[in-house]
């Protein structure tokens, strides 16, 4: 199943050890396209958008306002 990440790369510039899940863009269980937005995370002052990176049903993993690792599993999708 694959699985949503929070990218490594989004912590390049930054000196922060972690990070916030700020809000979910869809509900557990909806149908989400490849490259979709489905999650923004805050790493310091910056807001970023977590794409999808396949087709199929959303699985949260990690709820809202929960602190975040440089890539860690956030939500999983099947197809």
């Amino acid at each position: 199943m694959p699985e949503i990440r929070v990218s490594e790369a989004l912590w390049s510039t930054g000196m922060l050890p972690e990070g916030i899940l700020e809000r979910w863009l869809v509900e557990d269980g909806a149908r989400v396209r490849v490259g979709e937005a489905v999650a923004a995370v805050r790493i310091g002052e910056a807001l970023h958008d977590i794409p999808s990176p396949a087709e199929g049903l959303v699985a949260i993993m990690a709820p809202a306002g929960d602190l975040i690792d440089p890539g860690c599993i956030i939500a999983e999708v099947a197809a």
